[in-house]
């Protein structure tokens, strides 16, 4: 394997504070600068389709709920870990563009919904469609038979960090 960037620095950390045990930073710090750039890619892949990052995750919450494609605005901060707040502005910045609306919940008198429009469900699968081609790409020189170990690895990680 070729050294990175990861490399020299666990070795600096090791060579100026040898009483140290930096081996977290062997992996934590591969995933850290793997999100930076991963981010940095979906990004990119988001702003062809003239979308930001978060609207693109607001758009696939609600893709991802199936038909009729709504949520609760509690609903979508559940599922995008922002607060309420940040939720109410991102809904009205989407019902400017056209791609979601808001309407009255019929279990709860004083709830609303948010609805995906079938502009934003263009918008997000179009997205959607890049990205992947996009990541798939990014994944090409992983081998296949490494794919489903390492997304495993990474789910118990996961796993065992949102655990409460």
């Amino acid at each position: 394997m070729p050294e990175d960037d990861v490399d020299r620095i666990v070795s600096a950390w090791r060579r100026e504070r040898p009483e140290l045990d930096v081996t977290p930073l062997e992996i934590l710090s591969r995933v850290s600068r793997l999100a930076r750039r991963l981010d940095l890619a979906r990004g990119a892949a988001f702003a062809e389709h003239g979308l930001d990052g978060w609207e693109f995750d607001v758009l696939s919450a609600l893709r991802r709920a199936g038909a009729p494609y709504e949520l609760s605005p509690g609903q979508l901060v559940s599922e995008t870990l922002v607060t309420s707040g940040t939720m109410t502005n991102r809904v009205d910045r989407l019902l400017t563009r056209g791609y979601v609306e808001r309407h009255p919940d019929p279990r709860d008198r004083r709830g609303v919904i948010v609805r995906l429009t079938p502009e934003g469900m263009r918008a997000v699968d179009a997205a959607l469609d890049d990205l992947l081609t996009h990541e798939r790409g990014l994944l090409a020189e992983l081998p296949q038979a490494d794919r489903g170990p390492l997304a495993g690895q990474l789910r118990a990680l996961l796993a065992s960090i949102e655990r409460p």
